[in-house]
């Protein structure tokens, strides 16, 4: 009779642990209706980590991920749309301007309130919580000369054009957010000279003082060095925000609501210091993107 109990209670110990593993195993690799979430990225260093960090989130919590990265900005909204990717970090001021086409609008709340409606009334896509990082256009200065004429902002800029020479990337001459529609927020820029320069050379044109103000992006990696370069406040509020947000399929956040939680928890870790020393990894010490993101999201934990 002993050994009949205990051959039992060995018995019921064995099914209760194979549950547990069963039930563990399984909650570690979930999916999505029985398929991999697919996170795509747009094809440049700050979209390419950010999506990353998705990723590795995801995973963490037992996701099986897909990752679709290196998708032309032109190409991922469609991509989304037609269901190829499931998720993808976008930005706010790209989805009210170039998709929606809806008018300009300065205040980041309004900005993500509009497309957060339209996206799910149009395109059944949900804008998750948007992070502090914004990664709008800018125009940097060299740090010597903003200190000589003390300039600090768009204004001061503006007063000191004509003592400037201007590094352009052609098409900012031309487009309504670029020199035109600056001009009719801060006035003429008269500058000593202008001249067009391959995007990829600009930090290097400053650096070697061959042109003193060129048009940037706001979180881009070489800002960190703040010794060289300065990036003037846009004290009139010209330029849109572009707050980063992951924008998900409907059907994703339907089969499973726990996604919008791990990846508006990665938002709130994200502003735009935070963004701009990922970007420099990359851009300037040459780290892979992979590897960066990788030991940001294990410094999260």
């Amino acid at each position: 009779m002993k050994n009949r109990k205990l051959i039992l209670g060995i018995l019921l110990a064995g099914i209760v642990l194979a549950v547990g593993i069963f039930l563990f195993t399984a909650n570690r690799n979930r999916s999505v209706s029985g398929e991999k979430i697919r996170v795509g990225s747009k094809d440049f260093t700050e979209n390419l980590v950010v999506a990353e960090i998705y990723a590795l989130a995801l995973e963490d919590e037992g996701y099986e991920v897909e990752r679709v990265a290196n998708i032309s900005s032109s190409l991922i909204h469609d991509s989304l749309v037609n269901d190829e990717i499931d998720l993808y970090p976008e930005y706010t001021g790209t989805g009210l301007l170039t998709i929606l086409g809806e008018e300009m609008e300065t205040d980041p709340q309004k900005v993500y309130e509009t497309v957060k409606k339209e996206y799910a009334e149009q395109f059944e896509l949900t804008w998750l919580e948007y992070a502090q990082a914004n990664d709008s256009q800018g125009l940097v200065i060299r740090t010597e000369t903003a200190k000589e004429l003390g300039i600090t902002t768009i204004s001061d800029l503006q007063k000191h054009a004509s003592e400037l020479r201007f590094a352009s990337q052609g098409e900012f001459d031309q487009r309504d957010d670029g020199i035109p529609g600056l001009e009719k927020t801060y006035g003429t820029f008269d500058w000593k000279s202008s001249n067009v320069y391959d995007n990829s050379l600009k930090y290097s044109i400053l650096e070697n003082d061959e042109a003193d103000v060129t048009p940037a992006y706001t979180t881009e990696g070489q800002l960190v060095n703040t010794d060289e370069f300065t990036l003037l406040e846009d004290d009139k509020q010209f330029w849109p925000p572009y707050n980063l947000a992951p924008v998900v399929r409907d059907n994703i956040l339907e089969a499973d609501s726990e996604i919008e939680e791990i990846l508006n928890k990665i938002s709130a870790t994200l502003d735009t210091e935070t963004v701009t020393e990922l970007n420099a990894k990359v851009d300037v010490e040459g780290q892979e993107y992979t590897d960066v993101a990788k030991e940001y999201y294990e410094s999260l934990k």
